[in-house]
């Protein structure tokens, strides 16, 4: 298995490159929050148009959603968010700071080898703190902490400008809730038919304590999520959820070009899964700091819709047409987090050059911020720089094209090969004679001259190979 770039050599490259910024940096920053830059707002745009295409656009079976952040209050209450939505707390008792408990344990595990001695994620409130107790598991910074205790992750918050008047509301612990509530609204209106999805790409919030693993665990975070509803009675699902790992495997891996290697799939116990869920599996990724979830499969049963009917009073059934029968359906649910996904493709695809001594993110195609650059070979040439700007300009159209004419034409190409640009063109004083470029790929670095007119032809057919 090739060895990852660590976060630092990733959070490095996002600063320098304009991938991601610590938010409110020129304060001090705010601690598990970043704002994506130029670069970095492109290639998650990318990640979600994928997402979206493959999993709404191209399934008949498929609709969207755009659900808000602030949700009625007793959505909350009704999915148990406000009372079981918690994370194990513990205090470090000289500095104050705030840990999760099973982070800690598992850290103490990997430093004393024995990652496999008891997974912290099965363990109770209560065999935390034993374990902690018994092998003096410290804080980062060296001191005992304090008995774990539960940590509720909703963020609070109130509609009303009049103090005294205000209504307690919550920002959302998840998108999924956006879906359930919308249930019979999506069925009245639509021609849907079961079994069929709603997706959607949305923002959550969690109050996570948990600091230092960069955007792959934040206050505020995208999700990508979609509540597939069926009848038990009609679809098997085991076979179901069978079919959403194969789909969920294969888009990570040919879409986002993820090698197998550093993905695995595991099931989760008996203590760990939801008490609402007959089955649970986290896709993982290996990241440099050990192997983490991705994405999230579960079937939820009915629990969720009965939950609604429950405290809102409103019917979520189905009259199946055939038998006449009226149920509420089941759900299986995969949710993916877009930040992490981000995080994975930066992972996978960072490669270090050495022969040729460049640091190179080798996106696919699909993925890459810009598809080309375009440079003239010198800027104090009018005739070069205005030929080229021309060609900059058809290229817009055709593909996400980036202008560079800054220092000199080797530095130019690292650059380019550091942001993942798939393909560099050069206009040089030969353009002006016979109208042909240089064009160079990024991951071979090699050059060769073609017509201009031949360009779009060229970078279509090369494209394609550009998966990893």
């Amino acid at each position: 298995m090739t060895t990852q770039p660590t976060l630092e050599v990733l959070n490095s490259l996002c600063k320098r490159r304009g991938f991601v910024f610590q938010t409110s940096n020129i304060y001090g920053g705010l601690a598990n929050s970043y704002d994506y830059g130029p670069l970095g707002v492109e290639l998650l745009r990318n990640i979600k148009a994928s997402w979206w295409k493959t999993f709404i656009e191209k399934r008949p079976d498929m609709v969207g959603l755009d659900s808000q952040i602030l949700l009625h209050p007793e959505t909350w209450v009704a999915s148990g968010h406000t009372t079981s939505f918690n994370d194990p707390l513990v205090e470090d008792a000289v500095t104050g700071k705030r840990y999760r408990a099973d982070h800690l344990i598992e850290a103490w595990q990997q430093k004393h080898d024995r990652p496999d001695h008891e997974l912290a994620e099965n363990m109770s409130v209560e065999e935390m703190g034993k374990y902690i107790t018994e092998n003096k598991v410290l804080s980062p910074d060296g001191n005992a902490v304090a008995a774990p205790r539960v940590f509720n992750l909703l963020f609070e918050t109130a509609i009303g400008a009049v103090t005294g008047e205000k209504s307690k509301v919550y920002l959302r612990g998840e998108t999924a809730q956006g879906i359930f509530t919308n249930f019979k609204n999506i069925l009245d209106s639509s021609r849907v038919r079961l079994p069929f999805g709603v997706g959607q790409i949305g923002k959550s919030f969690r109050n996570e304590v948990t600091t230092g693993q960069f955007v792959f665990r934040t206050l505020e975070f995208e999700q990508a999520e979609i509540e597939y509803f069926f009848d038990p009675e009609k679809t098997d699902w085991k076979e179901l959820l069978s079919a959403w790992k194969e789909d969920l495997w294969s888009f990570v891996t040919n879409q986002l070009g993820i090698s197998e290697e550093n993905l695995r799939w595991r099931q989760h116990s008996d203590s760990e899964r939801s008490f609402y869920s007959e089955d649970t599996y986290d896709l993982d990724y290996n990241f440099s700091f050990g192997w983490k979830e991705l994405w999230g499969l579960a079937y939820r049963t009915d629990y969720d819709l009965k939950q609604h009917t429950k405290h809102s009073g409103h019917e979520h059934t189905v009259t199946d047409i055939e038998s006449g029968k009226t149920f509420v359906p089941h759900v299986i649910e995969p949710a993916v987090g877009v930040n992490r996904m981000f995080l994975m493709v930066l992972t996978d695809h960072f490669w270090e050059d050495t022969e040729r001594k460049r640091t190179v993110l080798k996106l696919p195609f699909s993925l890459a911020p810009y598809k080309v650059a375009v440079f003239p070979l010198v800027r104090n040439k009018p005739e070069l720089v205005e030929k080229a700007r021309k060609l900059y300009v058809d290229l817009c159209e055709k593909f996400p094209t980036t202008w560079d004419d800054r220092s000199n034409i080797g530095k130019r190409y690292l650059y380019q090969d550091e942001i993942g640009t798939p393909f560099c063109i050069t206009v040089d004083y030969d353009s002006l004679e016979d109208d042909t470029v240089t064009i160079r790929d990024r991951d071979t670095a090699e050059q060769i001259r073609i017509p201009q007119a031949k360009i779009s032809e060229y970078i279509a057919a090369a494209a394609s190979r550009m998966i990893r």
